[in-house]
């Protein structure tokens, strides 16, 4: 046990390995409740592949992967007995090493994970016009009525509708909606 401490301890695994501290820390207090802090997707990641999925998600897999990465090449340099500064230089080399291999893995997680994050939009009123909507109250006026209609998700919703009045509309009559009244916070209707 102590070897692997010293390793963790040593360069350059001393740099990811108190990163890694801080990422299971993070993990933790999650876990535990405690911390409810979401970094949402930043565009510094974008580049790199990594986008469309939280920071914490690939920051985490990028230390963990690195840590171990210097965590082995630092006892596989150290075993190597080639003199301090030898041993210093080929650790810098193990850190790059060991950041090209965390942002790989990285960027494997997010591929997949980024179907699970894409982004819904913001539902909008607007959505609705161009649908068809079925009447639910007995007459459509120019000052009264309601309809149902289904969002694209499938849920559906009743609206407040008007029409001009050159056509008659009824309970279960169906109806296309073609405009919104912004003010009024109904929607046009007109005979399907």
């Amino acid at each position: 046990m102590g070897d692997f401490v010293e390793a963790a301890l040593s360069f350059p695994a001393v740099i990811f390995t108190f990163l890694l501290a801080a990422v299971l820390l993070y993990w933790l207090l999650v876990l535990v409740g405690t911390l409810d802090i979401e970094i949402g997707d930043l565009d510094v990641g974008d580049g790199l592949g990594l986008g469309g999925v939280p920071v914490t998600v690939t920051a985490s897999v990028l230390v963990v992967v690195s840590w171990f990465v210097t965590l082995a090449g630092g006892v596989v340099t150290e075993g190597l007995d080639l003199g301090t500064v030898v041993t210093v230089v080929l650790g810098c080399g193990v850190l790059l090493v060991a950041l090209i291999c965390g942002l790989f893995a990285a960027r494997l997680v997010a591929v997949p994970l980024r179907r699970l994050y894409a982004p819904g939009g913001e539902a909008s009123r607007n959505d609705f016009v161009g649908r068809e909507c079925v009447i639910r109250t007995g007459t459509v006026t120019g000052e009264f009525g309601q309809a149902e209609v289904t969002a694209l998700d499938g849920s559906t919703a009743i609206v407040q509708v008007r029409q001009t009045g050159e056509h008659e509309l009824a309970y279960g009559n169906r109806a296309l909606i073609f405009d919104h009244d912004i003010d009024g916070e109904f929607f046009w209707v007109a005979p399907a």
